[in-house]
């Protein structure tokens, strides 16, 4: 998770849009390359936590 340590909250909202897209952008090449967990698999670990 990044932090995000700006002060000026235009900058912290335009950072917290930036790392909301980095992270779907992986998320997107993770779908498009078959690294993606089953609905099971995604439950077990979310019971983990």
């Amino acid at each position: 998770m990044e932090t995000i340590q700006r002060t000026n909250p235009a900058y912290a909202l335009e950072d917290a849009r930036n790392v909301l897209f980095s992270k779907l952008d992986e998320a997107i090449d993770d779908m498009e390359n078959g690294r993606v967990i089953s609905e099971e698999e995604m439950w077990a670990e979310l019971d983990a936590i």
